[in-house]
């Protein structure tokens, strides 16, 4: 979608996948103690591009680099060069904005460190225990009664079908040895009305309310198809929020997930910050196609008339 809104506005644009090193990406790049940065090209089937051309890149999700050699340190060896050799070229372009810079993306990825800026830059967060100890989690879940579990990162992938742990309620019983063998989060449960999902792509908000039909817990858990989306005004001190959070970080766009639950006074709600995904799925919003041309605006802010 974004390429489409680039497109329209006669933008040439280079796609690029790092696992296609060796079969469809070629890079040849140079640096000496009389240039400042790389010079060189990067090259795929359809196009040849110099290194200090490229003035924007949009990292979405590369697919995970892989290598057909059947020795298994061989294959390490390609892998980690490849991802510390042209990985470190695409991090490193001379001239280029990056929405979101990889670094950027991987420091704003961890929950725990989420939670700690989001209190930080004014936003509400649930009462969170991160823990592998038997009783805090017992005494924890105790102490709010209505408690949930969350994992940092989802299952992983078995067979190359993906997998995942939905957000779920739990009570002391369901706890026993097993919770020292790793880390877990557990959170005092969120009395929420719906749900909001606001997509900040450099200073365009945009903000749809999430409602399902069985209330459940975790809206990501049924058929997407049948949620409920309607469009929502975000609260000035919300966007201010959002945005000391992305510049905490060095981000460009970020999706935010908040709780919304009924406030004191009639008509208000009360906003709790869930999490923020640095990489975040957007094209299934209604407001797609608006914020696919907000990510060519900043791509190109700056540098295209």
């Amino acid at each position: 979608m974004v390429i489409e809104a680039l497109n329209e506005r006669k933008v040439q644009v280079l796609r690029i996948d790092p696992v296609d090193i060796g079969t469809g990406v070629t890079v040849s790049a140079l640096i000496d103690s009389k240039r400042a940065s790389w010079s060189g090209w990067l090259r795929t089937p359809s196009r040849d591009v110099p290194l200090d051309e490229i003035a924007a890149a949009y990292y979405r999700r590369p697919t995970s680099l892989r290598s057909d050699a059947t020795q298994d340190q061989a294959r390490r060896f390609i892998l980690t060069e490849a991802r510390f050799g042209l990985g470190g070229l695409l991090r490193t372009l001379p001239n280029c904005r990056y929405v979101n810079h990889p670094s950027a993306t991987e420091r704003a990825d961890y929950k725990v460190t989420q939670l700690q800026v989001a209190t930080q830059v004014g936003m509400k967060i649930p009462s969170t225990l991160v823990t592998n100890d038997l009783p805090s989690a017992r005494d924890f879940s105790l102490k709010h009664g209505r408690t949930i579990y969350k994992s940092f990162r989802g299952a992983p992938a078995v067979d190359g079908q993906a997998s995942q742990i939905w957000t779920q309620r739990i009570s002391p019983d369901d706890l026993d040895g097993t919770v020292s063998m790793t880390s877990h989060m557990f959170q005092e449960e969120i009395q929420k009305t719906s749900d909001a999902r606001v997509t900040v792509v450099g200073r365009q908000v945009f903000a749809s309310r999430i409602t399902t039909s069985d209330r459940s817990l975790d809206w990501r858990s049924g058929d997407w198809g049948q949620l409920v989306h309607d469009t929502i005004e975000v609260p000035e001190a919300i966007r201010k929020s959002l945005f000391a959070y992305l510049d905490h970080f060095g981000l460009t766009f970020g999706c935010f997930d908040f709780t919304l639950e009924s406030g004191e006074a009639k008509s208000s709600e009360v906003w709790t910050f869930v999490e923020c995904n640095p990489n975040g799925q957007w094209g299934w919003l209604p407001n797609s196609e608006a914020i696919a041309d907000a990510f060519a605006d900043v791509l190109l802010e700056g540098w295209w008339p």
